[in-house]
């Protein structure tokens, strides 16, 4: 497709699908939720009650009317500067001719990503201080977000600095054999990361504490031993500072792994709902999932790299957006913007993944407590917690859900009983 006009046409035709599609599925969501919303599934009768699930309806309402307001900003700013003369402008600038090719590339993306930052401060701010605390979740201070927004952005900066900064050099100085490299980089450099995270960039962020509770740590024990385990790595965040909103996660590789639960969790879950909780983190962990979505990545890479390293020497892809000479960090925005709706339709296969990771590690979960009645419990609670959409259109949750929705989860359980 060496044809500037139709690699255009293929872009239009690719970001109008991807938002026709995004909305359709928007517009199920929120008529299936409007339609059901205010009636009360059966396994939650006594658990939810009338105002609970209005709160529910009306927060799911609001959150992704937000996050559609965001993302349809986002894909017009992406046109505009793609269609709108932009980029010949940008790269037209005496900072991007008279610079070395490295550091040109590294000022190029650190200017993108800071006016992509800039776009998503209005929704991120409405989203805290609006959404969020009218629906009793935020607690974070206007001060603390500040400081989390120059850390993460400083955090950002320094780390794609040093993947773009090694990519751009592979590219430089050995441009037949830069994508095997950059793929090479990319595996050490996400193993770094991933390796790093639990111990170094979350405590920039969050205070983690070992449990201390000597009733939930006997339980903890317990469920380690049942699944043949060491006791370690258990970490409780103070994630209250920020949000009410109640969660626990599995982190790093090696010595450095280790699970983490929300402080609001263990506020507001007894023990034996923690527990089995913690049991089906590590059916994540026992069953290798993390492992095995590292290897995904990788070799999802390998194919973006490669695809990357064909394309980016053709002048057709520079010519389609006004463009008059090859430059491969403007060559790597392009393939970037292109990549962003096809990932889009790909996000079905990482979602049914997922899901089917989620149920193995439920299954695990049971097979260590003997029961799936506390795990219901906790879900069900978490449910109400977290203000979750128990009407979900079957369709938006196939595409979107990285878990069973909950009433499938649920009545899976329960029909194990």
């Amino acid at each position: 497709m060496n044809n500037p006009s139709l690699l255009l046409l293929v872009f239009l035709a690719l970001y109008a699908l991807h938002v026709f599609t995004r909305v359709f599925l928007q517009i199920l969501n929120r008529s299936s939720l409007k339609l059901h919303g205010h009636e009360i599934p059966g396994v939650f009768s006594g658990v939810v009650d009338v105002e609970t699930l209005k709160k529910m309806r009306d927060y799911t309402l609001a959150d992704t009317s937000v996050g559609s307001a965001e993302e349809l900003i986002t894909d017009i700013a992406i046109i505009i500067v793609m269609l709108g003369g932009v980029l010949p402008w940008l790269l037209g600038l005496d900072l991007f001719q008279n610079t070395h090719f490295i550091l040109s590339g590294l000022m190029f993306f650190l200017l993108i990503g800071f006016l992509l930052t800039l776009l998503g401060i209005p929704f991120d701010l409405y989203r805290t201080f609006v959404i969020e605390r009218r629906f009793s979740f935020s607690t974070i201070t206007a001060s603390l977000w500040l400081r989390d927004l120059a850390l993460s952005l400083a955090v950002s900066a320094v780390l794609a600095g040093i993947l773009l900064g090694g990519l751009l050099g592979l590219i430089h100085v050995a441009p037949a054999l830069w994508w095997l490299l950059a793929w090479l980089f990319f595996i050490l450099f996400q193993l770094l990361i991933t390796w790093i995270y639990p111990v170094l960039i979350a405590p920039l962020f969050n205070r983690f504490e070992p449990i201390e509770d000597r009733q939930l740590t006997e339980k903890i024990t317990d469920t380690f031993h049942r699944a043949g385990l060491q006791v370690k790595g258990i970490y409780m965040m103070d994630a209250g500072k920020r949000s009410r909103h109640t969660n626990a996660y599995f982190t790093g590789i090696g010595r450095t792994k280790r699970i983490v639960l929300y402080d609001t969790l263990l506020e507001n879950h007894t023990p034996d709902e923690i527990s089995v909780v913690l049991a089906h983190e590590l059916g994540h962990w026992k069953k290798g999932h993390v492992r095995l979505q590292i290897a995904l990545s990788f070799l999802l890479s390998l194919v973006v790299l490669y695809t990357a390293y064909l394309l980016i020497p053709n002048p057709f892809i520079y010519e389609a957006f006004g463009l008059s000479s090859v430059t491969p960090y403007a060559g790597l925005l392009i393939l970037a913007v292109l990549f962003k709706p096809v990932s889009f339709f790909l996000t079905p296969l990482g979602s049914m993944l997922s899901r089917y990771f989620e149920r193995q590690a439920d299954a695990y979960a049971l097979s260590l407590s003997g029961s799936p009645a506390f795990l219901i419990q906790a879900l069900k609670k978490l449910a109400k917690d977290n203000l979750s959409n128990l009407h979900p259109h079957p369709l938006y949750a196939w595409f979107y859900y990285s878990h069973p929705p909950l009433l499938d989860r649920i009545e899976r359980l329960q029909s194990t009983d």
